[in-house]
């Protein structure tokens, strides 16, 4: 079976699987708690759920800590990441080697697939058939991002002056890898349904329900100045950089950040706003 591959600039970019997993956000309860719901597996004891590019178990670890007592399988292809998860030693995970389009689990089985901040890196019909399969029938692929307004869409409607100024600094760097705040993700589910001689020589059926489910939370995090950098330098495009161009991107970011507008609390904190964005689709019989 094909295994979907990062290019070496995103692998690099998830090197520093500690870092990630200690700056990175963990998931509002209010939206964990939706996406179960709209998954069909709130509430439902045992359900067997895939946590599918779990890297380094920001997610996982939600689910291990509901009450519902999820059978969990943690597939992520990044070493480095899937060491910090393992390190976590959650309750009813396996954690195993995986991905979009190889994932460890036996046809029909699985009740819900989760990708959290990860489907944009394998949007693609092979992994739709992958998870597809894993599925049992009427299963749902459920998708969750924490998008800061920095990281947004090009068209974002920003929340302060600073932020936009962020935004734009995120925004000069495009390297032609496959992100939330480009929007190409839905297109492989749009994609079933057009009829063009690939699809007619692969498979007329669509895989997935559409319309896509969608909802949101918004959220906001204060954090000193210094942390929201460990932050920002996570992202998979900024963790590559280094020497001169690393440094200007913090000289750039420490004047946006010290700003005039940059409103803080007493402890010196800034607020960071955002969205987490939710979607899901469910297994369509074949």
């Amino acid at each position: 079976m094909a295994t979907t591959k990062l290019s070496e600039r995103a692998l690099t970019g998830f090197a520093k699987g500690r870092l990630y997993d200690q700056y990175r956000p963990s998931y509002p309860a209010k939206a964990v708690t939706k996406l179960l719901a709209a998954a069909g597996v709130g509430g439902v004891r045992d359900a067997r759920i895939v946590d599918l590019a779990s890297g380094t178990g920001k997610f996982t670890e939600l689910l291990a800590a509901r009450e519902e007592g999820f059978e969990i399988l943690a597939v992520e292809p990044h070493a480095g990441m899937r060491s910090e998860l393992e390190r976590k030693n959650l309750r009813r995970v396996d954690s195993r080697d995986g991905s979009a389009t190889a994932i460890p689990a036996a046809d029909g089985t699985i009740d819900a697939v989760f990708a959290a901040q990860a489907f944009h890196w394998f949007a693609n019909q092979e992994s739709l058939r992958e998870i597809h399969r894993v599925l049992k029938p009427g299963g749902v692929l459920g998708m969750i991002w924490n998008i800061e307004d920095y990281n947004q869409t090009k068209s974002a409607a920003m929340t302060t002056t600073w932020e936009s100024k962020l935004h734009d600094l995120t925004w000069t760097f495009d390297d032609n890898e496959p992100r939330f705040r480009h929007e190409k993700w839905k297109q492989v589910f749009d994609n079933q349904v057009k009829s063009t001689p690939l699809t007619i020589l692969t498979s007329a059926n669509p895989l997935f329900s559409l319309p896509l489910g969608e909802d949101e939370v918004k959220f906001t995090t204060w954090l000193s100045k210094e942390s929201l950098w460990s932050r920002y330098s996570t992202l998979s495009h900024i963790a590559v950089l280094e020497g001169e161009e690393l440094e200007k991107t913090k000289r750039t970011f420490t004047e946006i950040v010290n700003g005039e507008d940059v409103e803080a609390n007493e402890k010196g904190e800034i607020p960071i706003h955002g969205v987490t964005y939710m979607a899901w689709t469910s297994k369509i019989p074949e």
